[in-house]
């Protein structure tokens, strides 16, 4: 059981580094245009092409999860990525999370504790 957490903490863990490095590439692009310029910012932005690489990575060890473990106690256990993205939103985006989140957070640490069990 401790390697399957392992393995999802890993997958949760580039799964939200994939998608908190999208979020700040999108910004980094400037107002959408069909044009070469505009697609040429996007190709050559290295936080949207490390994003890719963190998604397919997250995807590649899913895929080996799913290959080895139980899927009902894999996918429930996903559910880490929550609280690992919360986190990323506080911490890298500095957004402002009110404490119902929070609380959140709590209630999905609770969950994943009975899974484990």
């Amino acid at each position: 059981m401790i390697v399957l957490i392992l393995f999802i903490l890993l997958q949760s863990v580039l799964l939200v580094a994939a998608q908190t490095l999208l979020k700040i590439s999108v910004g980094l692009f400037g107002k959408f245009a069909w044009s070469w310029q505009y697609f040429k910012t996007v190709l050559t932005t290295w936080q949207f092409a490390a994003s890719g690489i963190c998604a397919l990575s997250a995807m590649l060890i899913w895929m080996y999860v799913l290959k080895k473990y139980e899927f009902s106690v894999a996918y429930p256990l996903l559910s880490i990525s929550y609280i690992i993205g919360l986190l990323s939103a506080h911490f890298i985006l500095h957004e402002a999370i009110p404490l119902t989140r929070w609380i959140g957070v709590v209630i999905i640490i609770i969950g994943v504790f009975f899974i484990v069990k």
